[in-house]
């Protein structure tokens, strides 16, 4: 099918609202956006699908930039045919684009080259690259990752790593007070790798450095990184001081207490805040046991804990969940929209992704009033709903 008109919605186009609307998609990119009241006008290609969306919100499309896995699928299977599911699983919550992120490990270089072949050969979602959570991390803010894959920064091992992905590496979260950490980021700055500081013990001077470097982007802000204090404000306060940097966030409303969200609409522009999931390989599992990072976890309050010593090791939230937690939160129903889409293609660098705009790619998700997904399309493919 070449042909898609979605129509009787309710656009938000990554930058405005716009009220009975219908739109065209052709050949994989958003043709034409009119009013309803033109349709009867509009001359369609031959074979075009209309779908009536019933006065649903029709968005660009949900990126998530940091997710581990899904449905039972993750990246520790380390075989592309299971990223290949992952990216078929996420197309129900409304994701058409999705970084999917590693986990430190001693075959790191291994592990990407295994992936990579998944790339250009998605059924659901496409895999934009790979976001690497380590292994230049601080064993002070481990979290649930094994001390023994930390690696100390080192640039010949960054260009394994980089070559063994064939150069698609997004973002890597990095520990800004590592010694040589300048260095990478001007490594890492020349090949388009988006720095994120995470997992860090860093202190407020780290922190600016960091910045200065490039480094410009936060990790699940709040999390896995030294508390602001009234003499240091280390990672957390620069991050919130800065306002030029961009940030992470969990919104499950159990990584962060959702008054804090309240606190980051003041603080930050609405267009800093990138709604993330998180999310580990057993969400949307039906029974346990349940496994990520080949460690046993059980969902317990709302989060994902290792089982053997109860440490949170992640979330089981869904981007259309997230949203509407936003909603919830404090944020209006565009800025959260922007939160999961236009904010992460522009930070990622993702050209004609994130907005609603003729000639962009049509990635496009439609939920009601309930948050129900009725209907997602993905490189101009129905790969959701309505088909």
């Amino acid at each position: 099918m070449n042909s898609v008109c979605l129509h009787n919605g309710t656009i938000l186009t990554g930058f405005s609202t716009i009220e009975n609307c219908a739109l065209v998609v052709e050949n994989g990119h958003i043709a034409d956006i009119f009013a309803e009241k033109r349709l009867t006008q509009k001359i369609f290609p031959r074979n075009t699908k209309l779908i009536d969306v019933q006065g649903a919100y029709i968005v660009p499309g949900f990126i998530d930039t940091h997710i581990h896995g899904s449905g039972g699928f993750g990246t520790e299977d380390e075989t592309a045919e299971s990223l290949l599911e992952l990216s078929k699983f996420l197309v129900q919550y409304g994701v058409t684009a999705f970084n999917p992120t590693l986990y430190p490990s001693k075959n790191l270089p291994q592990v990407l080259a295994a992936l990579v072949p998944a790339l250009g050969n998605e059924q659901g979602a496409a895999v934009m690259g790979f976001h690497l959570e380590g292994p230049f991390l601080s064993p002070q803010r481990i979290g649930v990752q094994k001390p023994e894959t930390l690696h100390a920064v080192d640039i010949p091992y960054m260009k394994t790593l980089y070559n063994a992905a064939k150069g698609h590496i997004v973002n890597m979260t990095v520990a800004p007070e590592l010694k040589n950490m300048h260095d990478l980021a001007l490594y890492c700055g020349k090949e388009g790798i988006v720095l994120q500081a995470g997992h860090t013990n860093a202190a407020y001077e780290n922190m600016l450095e960091g910045i200065l470097a490039g480094i410009l982007h936060t990790t699940h802000l709040f999390n896995a990184m030294s508390a602001m204090e009234h003499r240091n404000p280390n990672a957390v306060g620069a991050a919130l001081i800065h306002r030029e940097m961009t940030c992470e966030i969990i919104a499950d409303g159990h990584h962060v207490h959702k008054a804090l969200f309240q606190f980051l609409l003041r603080d930050k522009s609405s267009a800093n805040i990138v709604l993330v999931t998180d999310s580990l390989k057993p969400t949307g599992q039906a029974a346990p046991p349940f496994y990520a990072n080949k460690e046993e976890v059980v969902f317990s309050s709302g989060l994902w804990t290792r089982k053997s010593d109860g440490v949170i090791a992640g979330s089981a939230l869904t981007m259309i969940k997230g949203v509407e937690n936003l909603t919830k939160f404090g944020f209006s129903l565009e800025d959260a929209v922007r939160a999961a889409s236009t904010n992460p293609a522009r930070i990622m660098g993702y050209a004609k992704k994130g907005a609603i705009i003729p000639g962009y790619d049509a990635d496009l998700t439609v939920f009601d009033k309930n948050w129900n997904i009725l209907t997602v399309i993905a490189g101009g493919q129905v790969v959701y709903g309505d088909a």
